[in-house]
Formats: C-alpha cells, sequence, structure tokens
C-alpha cells in the first residue's frame, strides 16, 4: 500500500451530504490534514452530514482512535476548530488493522 495520503471530496448540497475518502497511510500526523479537510467540508452547509471512508487506508491505531472520538464528540480537535462547530461526521473504518497492513508490507 502506498503510504502517500490521497483524499477526495464528493459533496452533495441538495441532499446536505459529503464524503472524504482518504487512501494511503494514515497516522496521528497525517490525521491533521483529514481534520483540516473535513473542517472545510463541514463548512459549505450547516446540518451537513459527513462520512469518512477509510476503509482503504492504512491507519495507525492511535489515529484511528482520535477519529472515533470526532465522530462520538460530533466535534474537531480544538486545535484544528477553536469554535467547536458541531461537525457530524462518521467514519468508515478501516477493513484490516493497522498491523495486518505491516505484515504485507514487510512480506
Amino acid at each position: 500500500m502506498n503510504s502517500k495520503l490521497n483524499i477526495l471530496v464528493r459533496v452533495d448540497l441538495d441532499h446536505a451530504r459529503a464524503q472524504v475518502v482518504a487512501k494511503g497511510h494514515i497516522t496521528v500526523h497525517s490525521v491533521q490534514a483529514l481534520y483540516v479537510v473535513v473542517k472545510r467540508a463541514n463548512s459549505l452547509k450547516q446540518g451537513l452530514t459527513l462520512e469518512l471512508d477509510i476503509s482503504n487506508a492504512w491507519v495507525d491505531d492511535e489515529a484511528l482512535e482520535q477519529l472515533q472520538d470526532c465522530s462520538r464528540n460530533h466535534h474537531l480537535p480544538s486545535k484544528i476548530d477553536p469554535q467547536q462547530k458541531r461537525c457530524n461526521v462518521s467514519v468508515l473504518a478501516p477493513r484490516a488493522p493497522a498491523l495486518a497492513g505491516t505484515a504485507l508490507l514487510a512480506a
């Protein structure tokens, strides 16, 4: 799997939905880029429902925990969004744990 982070955003303003699709390696550092993209998408329309699809990404456990916390709390980290605007984001988790991806890369 490519370690470079690729992000695609699909927006349907008529139905107040957006999907952010990330592929590559998501670490505790690169997750910050996802937060920025989600924040921008969330600012397009009030009440927008966001889906963060990381099902095809290699996600470190700590980064996944951070993303799931945002989903549960409906807020992005205060460092990214100091105003703490409500963010209705759901996370479509990766298919395999990060350790399985590591074993595949080592083989």
